[in-house]
């Protein structure tokens, strides 16, 4: 079997981190945080993708018997607590902006200088990624997916809020009759009308929930996504964001690879550096990949997970 080159993090750092040992320690100046560094481009460090895979990659295992609890959406807000330290002012007010355009509201904390700063989104999750700081576009349900595609196979087990797998939108009558901007997303369904929505297979109701569910059938046969299977982030550019998985026994490899941007992404097969010995294919689509040397191409915010097994 053709051996996999060294990376540019260290074996034995990332031993200790995978045989428990107390983050603050393996992650201190001058230890994995400083090997990370090398290996990611520098042209990234000062932006704000950069600081979001580098929180990701600081995040040690969780030791057997516990695990992360990975969602993007519940029936509170989005909140924007921890999106401190990750978005700069600017970017945080045109996030706020492209909000209220798809039609959400801002809930407020006050601070001790009499001052208020914006505390959560009150905004269904479909109605949410229904475009971008442009406006809205037609990838609404790629983007919804591929969303939820990043969270079903990260490190943890994930959790769906009930209306992200209907793609129920924002209820702005529940809003005025309860008076709570929470109320936007927390939409009560009549079952017989629910049930014609998802009869109709060219809504985006029925399109959600199957393209959710299949995703999730897939995860369940995967030993690869265990909650604490091996997780190891890698940098495929600022358009694509992408990790490893490896099940405990290390049998099975899934690389997933998710363009998050409009623009159709091309991939260089040998930056992934796949095993040139095994057969691999997309979990997604069911293709098979062809040759190794060759290029993948990711449509606008089409993910992939490639498989030996």
């Amino acid at each position: 079997m053709a051996k996999r080159k060294e990376g540019a993090i260290s074996a034995e750092l990332l031993d200790q981190l995978l045989e428990g040992r107390d983050a603050s320690t393996v992650l201190e100046s001058g230890g994995l945080m400083g090997d990370l560094k090398k290996a990611l481009a520098p042209s990234a460090c000062s932006m704000p993708r950069w600081t979001s895979i580098y929180r990701l990659m600081s995040m040690p295992p969780a030791q057997h018997g516990s695990t992360y609890f990975n969602f993007i959406a519940s029936h509170d807000g989005i909140g924007l607590r921890p999106a401190e330290g990750l978005l700069d002012d600017d970017e945080l007010n045109a996030l706020i902006t492209t909000m209220q355009t798809f039609g959400g509201d801002i809930s407020w904390r006050a601070l001790d200088n009499n001052q208020e700063k914006p505390y959560e989104i009150n905004i269904s999750l479909i109605d949410a990624l229904k475009g971008t700081h442009h406006g809205a576009d037609e990838y609404q349900l790629q983007r919804f997916l591929c969303g939820h595609s990043i969270m079903l196979a990260l490190e943890g087990i994930p959790t769906i809020y009930i209306h992200s797998l209907l793609a129920t939108g924002n209820d702005y009558d529940l809003v005025a009759k309860r008076k709570r901007a929470r109320s936007i997303n927390r939409h009560q369904w009549n079952a017989r009308t629910l049930e014609r929505k998802l009869d109709d297979r060219d809504s985006l109701h029925a399109k959600v929930l199957t393209g959710v569910t299949e995703l999730i059938k897939l995860r369940k046969a995967q030993p690869a996504f265990h909650p604490n299977a091996m997780q190891f982030t890698m940098h495929l550019g600022e358009q694509v964001f992408a990790f490893w998985r490896q099940s405990i026994d290390r049998r099975q490899s899934i690389f997933c690879l998710n363009n998050i941007s409009d623009t159709t992404q091309t991939i260089p097969l040998h930056e992934i550096n796949l095993v040139a010995t095994e057969n691999w294919q997309d979990l997604i689509s069911g293709q098979p990949l062809g040759e190794l040397a060759g290029e993948l191409r990711l449509q606008p915010y089409q993910c992939v997970w490639l498989t030996n097994l």
